[in-house]
């Protein structure tokens, strides 16, 4: 099953942050280890993924760099700042609670 884009559209930003916490990276290769890691369910939209960056670069969360890949196709590279790492680990906290919310409205027995 295949995840709804709504349902997970507040946590795109942690997702990429997550993915640019080691190392920086670009689009292409970003969309396919979210693909990879979810093991398909969340095929994360080209627009979606660039809105992102630009929403997150604009707060300071992230910063661009122009770079090329191994093929030697020119590309840009983001970068997490500091302040983008305080804000994954506040949206990291907000899913926790988040988490604990909807969880009062699951139920897991009926059918």
């Amino acid at each position: 099953m295949a995840i709804s884009s709504d349902v997970i559209r507040g946590y795109n930003d942690t997702i990429i942050l997550y993915l640019l916490w080691d190392a920086p990276s670009y689009g292409y290769a970003i969309s396919k280890r979210i693909r990879t890691i979810t093991e398909g369910a969340y095929i994360i939209k080209e627009t979606t993924l660039y809105s992102a960056f630009t929403r997150m670069e604009k707060h300071g969360y992230i910063t661009s760099f122009p770079g090329f890949a191994d093929n030697g196709k020119r590309r840009t590279y983001y970068r997490i700042t500091d302040a983008g790492r305080k804000y994954y680990k506040e949206k990291c906290q907000e899913w926790q609670i988040t988490k604990q919310v909807v969880e009062h409205f699951i139920r897991e027995n009926e059918s």
